[in-house]
């Protein structure tokens, strides 16, 4: 990780939605960071998507009841609406690599819901979901394990590239869910590193993304880390969601 200042030299800091001057390279003010649209209960146990009304705190959404899922839940921090999305748009496609640290700030939040508090022996491992190696090229970065990285670090926690991307798909923002999940069938395996030491083998894994829409990627990525790398759980965070 590159100095405060070095960073702070390289990107002048200030606030990356209102622009407002900040310090000790930070890139969201605090009014910008609190208006963000955050997923608060009621939340599909589940798949973490917003239910409005009045509903019990353990609800399931219409969409995951009586469904059988590889990953165990999944969180997000906040909505893909508004600023929010604006931010994400700016990091992953406007290549504003800085933006990692306040996107993992972000989802150090989620340490609120004590399903993951309470994991602590063995402590998670995170992992990040990778990117085809033409499409980082192209990216210059993969998003997910900048944050997943960063993450790491503030958490006092491992990150492991536990998976690779085996053959480039359609982009996924263009397909229905059905397609989504074909489209991913055996675009995942473990990584040859992971397959030699078995790093994740019987541990908890947080499965790190951007995004969560419809799941076909978590749910695709969890199969991978549970059939092939005997994962105890998974657990996919992301920033937002979709």
């Amino acid at each position: 990780m590159l100095p405060t200042r070095l960073v702070d030299a390289l990107y002048p800091p200030s606030c990356a939605l209102c622009r407002a001057p900040l310090r000790k390279g930070r890139y969201l003010c605090p009014p910008c960071c609190e208006g963000l649209p955050r997923i608060e209960k009621p939340y599909c146990m589940k798949c973490g998507e917003k239910i409005e009304g009045y509903v019990p705190e353990d609800v399931l959404c219409t969409h995951c009841r009586g469904v059988d899922s590889f990953f165990d839940f999944a969180r997000s921090v906040a909505s893909a609406d508004g600023q929010a999305n604006e931010i994400m748009h700016a990091y992953k496609y406007g290549r504003q690599i800085h933006l990692h640290g306040e996107l993992a700030l972000l989802m150090k939040e989620l340490w609120s819901d004590p399903r993951i508090a309470v994991q602590q022996t063995p402590p998670w491992v995170i992992v990040p979901v990778p990117l085809h190696w033409r499409r980082e090229r192209w990216r210059w970065f993969n998003q997910s394990y900048e944050i997943a990285k960063t993450l790491a670090q503030q958490c006092n926690l491992h990150c492991q590239k536990a998976l690779r991307r085996t053959r480039k798909t359609s982009q996924q923002a263009l397909l229905g869910r059905e397609h989504r999940l074909a489209n991913l069938q055996g675009a995942f395996r473990l990584s040859p590193r992971e397959r030699r030491l078995k790093i994740i083998r019987n541990k908890p894994v947080l499965l790190i993304d951007d995004v969560f829409t419809t799941g076909s990627t978590a749910e695709e990525c969890a199969r991978v880390l549970k059939q092939e790398g005997g994962a105890e759980k998974v657990v996919v965070l992301t920033v937002l969601r979709g």
